[in-house]
């Protein structure tokens, strides 16, 4: 019996569960892929997407880096895979919605805050991404009276050595989401599709802890917990969304 672990994964998932599935996956062959659902999410290990929507094989377009951001299509943050992803489940799968899905303790929101290590350059360089959904932070020595006022209009999000407040973190986590939205409005082809109601768009924020999907209202600029929402979706996505939820007219 070997001792590596993946290698008993795998063989027990060609002998246990692949002939549950086997003659799912050959139509899949036989006939390709045709999943409706892009889904862009964190690469972070809680996020389980098929647990989530209870997808199959063959359902979800899965698109996973770190902090689900949508790089701009016009290329000025290079070439990427992500964007490359896009366009083919747009234009070659013709997927009828797009997920962003962002979560609760996510490191690359709460890296924004931070230092990154000077050897992680892509790291860096790709966290600019997510930099638009930054709140301001103003850290007051320990001795400051909570109760004092910040001044030059920034908010007081913390204390040094404290770390941020959660729900700072979770305000950064859900703006970012937004964000990637309006990324994502800037895609020619997904814009057309979604004014013209080929595609809808779905913001979604997932709360670890509590198993609980918040979805983005646009009308109401908030996340509501699905428990809750008439829809998964956006609804009518308006010209511009500011990431705080407000909605701007051209």
């Amino acid at each position: 019996m070997p001792d590596d672990e993946l290698l008993e994964r795998l063989r027990s998932f060609h002998q246990d569960a692949f002939p549950q599935y086997r003659e799912q996956f050959q139509s899949l062959v036989d006939k390709g892929q045709h999943p409706t659902t892009l889904f862009i999410g964190c690469s972070d290990s809680r996020l389980v997407p098929y647990l989530l929507t209870g997808a199959g094989p063959g359902e979800l377009f899965l698109v996973r880096n770190v902090g689900a951001f949508v790089p701009p299509y016009d290329g000025s943050h290079g070439h990427h895979g992500t964007a490359a992803a896009i366009e083919f489940a747009v234009l070659n799968l013709n997927v009828s919605r797009i997920v962003v899905c962002g979560h609760s303790h996510c490191g690359a929101i709460k890296a924004l805050y931070e230092e990154v290590s000077p050897e992680a350059q892509n790291l860096q360089r790709w966290l600019d991404l997510g930099r638009e959904a930054v709140l301001p932070v103003r850290l007051f020595a320990p001795e400051t009276p909570a109760a004092s006022p910040p001044q030059g209009g920034a908010s007081v999000l913390g204390r040094p050595g404290d770390g941020l407040r959660p729900e700072v973190l979770r305000r950064t986590e859900q703006r970012a989401v937004v964000l990637q939205l309006e990324r994502l409005m800037d895609y020619p082809m997904v814009r057309r599709r979604v004014l013209d109601g080929r595609i809808t768009l779905h913001g979604w924020h997932y709360v670890i802890e509590d198993g609980e999907v918040h979805v983005f209202d646009v009308q109401s600029g908030t996340f509501v917990a699905a428990s809750k929402a008439q829809s998964s979706s956006t609804g009518h996505y308006p010209p511009y969304v500011e990431h705080d939820g407000q909605i701007l007219e051209d």
